[in-house]
Protein backbone atom coordinates (compact mmCIF):
# COMPACT_ATOMS: atom_id res chain seq x y z
CA UNK A 1 0.00 0.00 0.00
CA UNK A 2 1.35 3.34 -1.17
CA UNK A 3 0.98 5.66 1.68
CA UNK A 4 1.31 9.60 1.61
CA UNK A 5 1.90 11.65 3.83
CA UNK A 6 0.71 15.90 4.08
CA UNK A 7 3.21 16.99 2.67
CA UNK A 8 3.40 14.31 0.42
CA UNK A 9 -0.33 14.52 -0.91
CA UNK A 10 0.33 18.26 -1.56
CA UNK A 11 3.16 17.62 -3.54
CA UNK A 12 1.73 15.23 -5.89
CA UNK A 13 -1.75 17.10 -6.41
CA UNK A 14 0.49 20.22 -7.26
CA UNK A 15 2.12 18.10 -10.12
CA UNK A 16 -0.62 16.50 -11.61
CA UNK A 17 -2.19 20.23 -11.76
CA UNK A 18 0.89 21.12 -13.46
CA UNK A 19 0.06 18.52 -16.31
CA UNK A 20 -3.63 18.83 -16.09
CA UNK A 21 -4.91 21.82 -17.20
CA UNK A 22 -8.15 20.36 -15.96
CA UNK A 23 -7.62 20.19 -12.72
CA UNK A 24 -6.65 24.50 -12.74
CA UNK A 25 -8.52 26.72 -11.25
CA UNK A 26 -9.98 29.07 -14.20
CA UNK A 27 -10.04 32.62 -12.88
CA UNK A 28 -14.05 32.69 -13.36
CA UNK A 29 -14.24 30.39 -10.27
CA UNK A 30 -12.95 32.98 -8.36
CA UNK A 31 -14.34 35.99 -10.09
CA UNK A 32 -17.90 34.72 -11.63
CA UNK A 33 -18.47 38.52 -12.04
CA UNK A 34 -16.51 42.32 -12.28
CA UNK A 35 -16.82 45.40 -11.50
CA UNK A 36 -15.71 48.63 -13.10
CA UNK A 37 -15.27 51.62 -11.29
CA UNK A 38 -15.68 55.15 -12.83
CA UNK A 39 -16.02 58.81 -11.40
CA UNK A 40 -17.35 61.01 -14.56
CA UNK A 41 -18.06 64.78 -14.85
CA UNK A 42 -21.38 63.65 -16.20
CA UNK A 43 -24.31 63.13 -14.28
CA UNK A 44 -24.68 59.66 -12.39
CA UNK A 45 -27.81 58.36 -15.08
CA UNK A 46 -25.54 59.53 -18.58
CA UNK A 47 -22.25 58.00 -17.06
CA UNK A 48 -23.43 54.92 -16.29
CA UNK A 49 -25.47 55.00 -19.53
CA UNK A 50 -22.45 56.19 -21.96
CA UNK A 51 -20.41 53.47 -20.34
CA UNK A 52 -22.69 50.91 -20.53
CA UNK A 53 -21.87 49.15 -23.88
CA UNK A 54 -18.17 48.57 -22.51
CA UNK A 55 -19.44 46.77 -20.25
CA UNK A 56 -22.00 44.61 -22.37
CA UNK A 57 -18.93 44.14 -24.65
CA UNK A 58 -16.43 42.85 -21.88
CA UNK A 59 -19.43 40.47 -20.56
CA UNK A 60 -19.36 39.10 -24.05
CA UNK A 61 -15.43 38.57 -24.88
CA UNK A 62 -14.72 37.65 -20.94
CA UNK A 63 -17.73 35.32 -20.08
CA UNK A 64 -18.82 36.75 -17.02
CA UNK A 65 -21.02 39.65 -16.19
CA UNK A 66 -19.45 42.94 -16.22
CA UNK A 67 -20.49 45.67 -13.92
CA UNK A 68 -20.14 48.93 -14.17
CA UNK A 69 -20.39 51.25 -10.67
CA UNK A 70 -19.79 54.89 -10.52
CA UNK A 71 -18.23 56.59 -6.90
CA UNK A 72 -19.73 60.15 -6.08
CA UNK A 73 -15.65 61.19 -6.40
CA UNK A 74 -12.02 59.92 -7.32
CA UNK A 75 -11.20 58.94 -3.60
CA UNK A 76 -14.52 56.92 -3.24
CA UNK A 77 -13.67 54.62 -6.75
CA UNK A 78 -10.03 54.53 -5.44
CA UNK A 79 -11.12 52.99 -2.14
CA UNK A 80 -13.40 50.64 -3.19
CA UNK A 81 -10.26 49.01 -5.20
CA UNK A 82 -8.28 49.29 -2.55
CA UNK A 83 -11.03 46.92 -0.70
CA UNK A 84 -11.42 45.16 -3.35
CA UNK A 85 -14.97 45.42 -4.60
CA UNK A 86 -13.84 47.40 -7.67
CA UNK A 87 -10.98 45.34 -10.07
CA UNK A 88 -10.88 47.40 -13.10
CA UNK A 89 -10.99 51.45 -12.95
CA UNK A 90 -11.17 54.17 -15.48
CA UNK A 91 -10.15 57.60 -13.58
CA UNK A 92 -8.00 60.47 -14.58
CA UNK A 93 -3.98 60.96 -14.41
CA UNK A 94 -3.85 62.50 -10.92
CA UNK A 95 -6.67 60.17 -9.21
CA UNK A 96 -4.18 57.40 -9.96
CA UNK A 97 -0.86 58.78 -8.86
CA UNK A 98 -3.33 58.53 -5.58
CA UNK A 99 -3.92 55.63 -5.77
CA UNK A 100 -0.64 54.93 -6.13
CA UNK A 101 0.37 56.75 -3.23
CA UNK A 102 -2.12 54.90 -1.10
CA UNK A 103 -1.85 51.31 -3.07
CA UNK A 104 1.46 50.81 -4.40
CA UNK A 105 2.35 48.48 -7.01
CA UNK A 106 -0.75 46.73 -6.18
CA UNK A 107 -2.06 49.04 -8.66
CA UNK A 108 -0.89 49.75 -11.83
CA UNK A 109 -2.19 51.35 -15.41
CA UNK A 110 -2.83 48.92 -18.28
CA UNK A 111 -3.86 51.08 -21.71
CA UNK A 112 -4.86 54.40 -22.40
CA UNK A 113 -7.07 55.93 -24.75
CA UNK A 114 -5.60 57.76 -28.19
CA UNK A 115 -8.26 60.51 -29.33
CA UNK A 116 -9.49 60.06 -32.56
CA UNK A 117 -6.40 62.19 -34.41
CA UNK A 118 -3.99 59.44 -32.44
CA UNK A 119 -2.82 61.71 -29.53
CA UNK A 120 -2.59 60.51 -26.26
CA UNK A 121 -3.01 63.71 -24.17
CA UNK A 122 -5.61 66.03 -23.24
CA UNK A 123 -5.75 69.79 -21.25
CA UNK A 124 -6.81 71.60 -18.34
CA UNK A 125 -8.68 74.92 -19.30
CA UNK A 126 -9.56 77.74 -17.33
CA UNK A 127 -13.47 79.63 -18.69
CA UNK A 128 -15.23 82.10 -18.01
CA UNK A 129 -18.56 83.26 -19.60
CA UNK A 130 -18.10 84.59 -22.91
CA UNK A 131 -20.23 87.66 -21.99
CA UNK A 132 -17.72 88.72 -19.51
CA UNK A 133 -14.50 91.32 -19.98
CA UNK A 134 -12.34 88.35 -18.66
CA UNK A 135 -9.21 87.45 -21.77
CA UNK A 136 -6.60 86.63 -19.46
CA UNK A 137 -5.66 85.12 -15.74
CA UNK A 138 -4.39 88.19 -14.67
CA UNK A 139 -7.89 89.77 -15.55
CA UNK A 140 -9.51 87.23 -12.98
CA UNK A 141 -7.18 87.95 -10.41
CA UNK A 142 -9.43 88.14 -6.83
CA UNK A 143 -12.19 86.87 -8.86
CA UNK A 144 -14.63 83.85 -7.31
CA UNK A 145 -13.26 80.72 -8.85
CA UNK A 146 -13.84 76.79 -8.82
CA UNK A 147 -11.38 73.80 -9.24
CA UNK A 148 -13.81 70.22 -9.78
CA UNK A 149 -12.82 68.10 -7.32
CA UNK A 150 -9.56 67.90 -5.05
CA UNK A 151 -8.26 64.59 -6.75
CA UNK A 152 -9.02 65.71 -11.03
CA UNK A 153 -5.85 66.27 -13.11
CA UNK A 154 -7.68 68.92 -14.94
CA UNK A 155 -9.74 70.18 -12.70
CA UNK A 156 -7.36 70.59 -9.86
CA UNK A 157 -4.05 69.34 -10.03
CA UNK A 158 -2.54 71.10 -13.02
CA UNK A 159 -4.17 74.42 -12.84
CA UNK A 160 -3.09 74.32 -9.67
CA UNK A 161 0.60 73.50 -10.31
CA UNK A 162 0.76 76.58 -12.85
CA UNK A 163 -0.67 78.78 -10.64
CA UNK A 164 2.06 78.56 -8.60
CA UNK A 165 5.13 78.02 -11.02
CA UNK A 166 3.96 80.26 -13.55
CA UNK A 167 2.51 83.32 -11.39
CA UNK A 168 4.00 82.23 -8.35
CA UNK A 169 0.80 82.37 -6.14
CA UNK A 170 -1.82 80.12 -5.18
CA UNK A 171 -5.73 79.79 -6.18
CA UNK A 172 -6.36 80.87 -2.22
CA UNK A 173 -4.18 84.27 -2.69
CA UNK A 174 -5.56 84.52 -5.63
CA UNK A 175 -8.89 84.15 -6.18
CA UNK A 176 -11.58 86.30 -4.19
CA UNK A 177 -13.45 82.77 -3.37
CA UNK A 178 -12.23 79.32 -3.83
CA UNK A 179 -14.21 76.32 -3.48
CA UNK A 180 -14.96 72.43 -4.93
CA UNK A 181 -17.77 72.03 -7.56
CA UNK A 182 -18.30 68.30 -7.07
CA UNK A 183 -17.33 67.69 -10.28
CA UNK A 184 -16.70 69.03 -14.24
CA UNK A 185 -20.32 69.69 -14.92
CA UNK A 186 -21.09 71.24 -11.94
CA UNK A 187 -18.82 73.78 -12.21
CA UNK A 188 -19.48 74.63 -16.12
CA UNK A 189 -23.03 74.86 -14.73
CA UNK A 190 -21.94 77.41 -11.84
CA UNK A 191 -20.08 79.50 -13.90
CA UNK A 192 -22.59 79.63 -16.32
CA UNK A 193 -25.66 80.71 -13.66
CA UNK A 194 -23.30 82.81 -12.08
CA UNK A 195 -21.90 81.58 -8.96
CA UNK A 196 -18.37 81.98 -10.21
CA UNK A 197 -16.90 83.91 -12.49
CA UNK A 198 -14.09 81.19 -13.52
CA UNK A 199 -13.28 77.17 -13.51
CA UNK A 200 -11.44 75.10 -14.04
CA UNK A 201 -12.35 71.69 -16.54
CA UNK A 202 -10.44 69.53 -18.84
CA UNK A 203 -10.58 69.89 -23.09
CA UNK A 204 -9.11 68.05 -25.75
CA UNK A 205 -9.50 69.80 -28.97
CA UNK A 206 -12.61 72.51 -30.47
CA UNK A 207 -14.77 69.19 -30.99
CA UNK A 208 -14.19 67.27 -27.40
CA UNK A 209 -13.81 68.50 -24.58
CA UNK A 210 -16.58 68.83 -21.15
CA UNK A 211 -18.29 72.21 -22.26
CA UNK A 212 -19.10 70.75 -26.00
CA UNK A 213 -20.28 67.54 -24.20
CA UNK A 214 -22.70 69.60 -22.18
CA UNK A 215 -23.56 72.27 -24.88
CA UNK A 216 -24.58 69.16 -27.41
CA UNK A 217 -26.61 67.73 -24.31
CA UNK A 218 -28.37 71.03 -23.65
CA UNK A 219 -26.94 71.38 -20.33
CA UNK A 220 -25.73 74.94 -21.72
CA UNK A 221 -25.90 77.50 -24.50
CA UNK A 222 -23.82 77.06 -27.39
CA UNK A 223 -20.91 80.05 -27.26
CA UNK A 224 -21.25 80.95 -23.31
CA UNK A 225 -18.09 80.65 -22.39
CA UNK A 226 -14.62 81.60 -23.26
CA UNK A 227 -11.42 79.81 -22.62
CA UNK A 228 -8.59 82.12 -21.35
CA UNK A 229 -6.06 79.80 -20.35
CA UNK A 230 -4.67 76.67 -21.45
CA UNK A 231 -2.12 74.08 -20.18
CA UNK A 232 0.74 71.71 -21.54
CA UNK A 233 -0.80 68.42 -22.73
CA UNK A 234 -1.36 66.00 -20.22
CA UNK A 235 -1.64 62.16 -20.55
CA UNK A 236 -4.74 60.95 -21.28
CA UNK A 237 -6.91 58.96 -18.77
CA UNK A 238 -5.41 55.01 -18.22
CA UNK A 239 -7.42 51.80 -17.30
CA UNK A 240 -5.77 50.87 -14.37
CA UNK A 241 -6.04 47.45 -12.62
CA UNK A 242 -5.36 45.34 -9.29
CA UNK A 243 -2.24 43.57 -10.04
CA UNK A 244 -3.29 40.83 -7.11
CA UNK A 245 -5.61 39.59 -9.71
CA UNK A 246 -4.84 36.12 -11.40
CA UNK A 247 -2.72 36.76 -14.56
CA UNK A 248 -5.06 34.55 -16.94
CA UNK A 249 -7.55 37.65 -16.07
CA UNK A 250 -5.31 40.22 -16.53
CA UNK A 251 -3.80 38.69 -20.04
CA UNK A 252 -7.87 38.40 -21.05
CA UNK A 253 -8.87 41.84 -20.02
CA UNK A 254 -6.25 43.60 -22.13
CA UNK A 255 -6.51 41.51 -24.73
CA UNK A 256 -10.09 42.08 -24.78
CA UNK A 257 -9.88 45.95 -24.27
CA UNK A 258 -7.26 46.78 -27.32
CA UNK A 259 -9.65 44.41 -29.23
CA UNK A 260 -12.63 46.87 -28.12
CA UNK A 261 -12.64 49.41 -31.38
CA UNK A 262 -12.42 46.01 -33.75
CA UNK A 263 -15.10 43.97 -32.14
CA UNK A 264 -17.64 46.21 -31.68
CA UNK A 265 -17.26 49.27 -33.31
CA UNK A 266 -20.59 51.28 -32.55
CA UNK A 267 -20.41 50.12 -28.86
CA UNK A 268 -17.10 51.68 -28.76
CA UNK A 269 -18.17 55.02 -30.66
CA UNK A 270 -20.80 55.63 -27.76
CA UNK A 271 -18.69 54.62 -25.19
CA UNK A 272 -16.14 57.21 -26.61
CA UNK A 273 -18.35 59.89 -28.02
CA UNK A 274 -16.50 59.34 -31.07
CA UNK A 275 -14.04 60.97 -29.95
CA UNK A 276 -11.12 57.66 -29.77
CA UNK A 277 -9.65 55.76 -32.24
CA UNK A 278 -8.17 52.88 -29.82
CA UNK A 279 -5.83 52.09 -27.13
CA UNK A 280 -2.04 51.89 -26.35
CA UNK A 281 -0.57 50.00 -23.39
CA UNK A 282 0.68 52.19 -20.82
CA UNK A 283 2.81 52.17 -18.12
CA UNK A 284 3.21 53.58 -14.55
CA UNK A 285 6.10 55.69 -16.18
CA UNK A 286 3.77 57.50 -18.52
CA UNK A 287 2.41 58.94 -15.60
CA UNK A 288 5.56 60.60 -13.69
CA UNK A 289 5.10 64.02 -14.35
CA UNK A 290 1.71 63.99 -13.64
CA UNK A 291 2.74 62.61 -10.26
CA UNK A 292 5.28 65.07 -9.43
CA UNK A 293 2.58 67.70 -10.02
CA UNK A 294 0.45 66.39 -7.42
CA UNK A 295 3.38 65.80 -4.86
CA UNK A 296 4.01 69.77 -5.76
CA UNK A 297 0.56 70.31 -4.95
CA UNK A 298 0.82 67.94 -2.05
CA UNK A 299 3.98 70.12 -0.36
CA UNK A 300 2.78 73.49 -0.97
CA UNK A 301 -0.52 72.49 0.85
CA UNK A 302 1.37 71.52 3.42
CA UNK A 303 3.63 74.64 3.26
CA UNK A 304 0.54 76.84 3.51
CA UNK A 305 -1.33 74.86 6.34
CA UNK A 306 -3.85 73.36 4.29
Amino acid sequence: MLTLTRRGLVAALVSLALVSPALSQDWREQFPELTIGISSGENETDAIARNQPYADYLSRELGVPVNIVRGTDYAAVIEAMRAGHVQVASVGPAAYALARKIMGEDIAPVAVTLDGDGNLGYYSIIAVRADSDYRSLEDIKGKSFAFADPNSTSGYAVPSYYLATELNTSADEYFSEVAFSGGHEQSVMALTNGTFEAVATHWRNEEAGNIQTMENKGLIEKGSTRIIWKSPVIPNTPVMMLTSLPQELQDEFKTALMAFPEKDPEGFAEYTRGTSSGYVAATHDDYLDVIAITEFNAAQRRKNGN
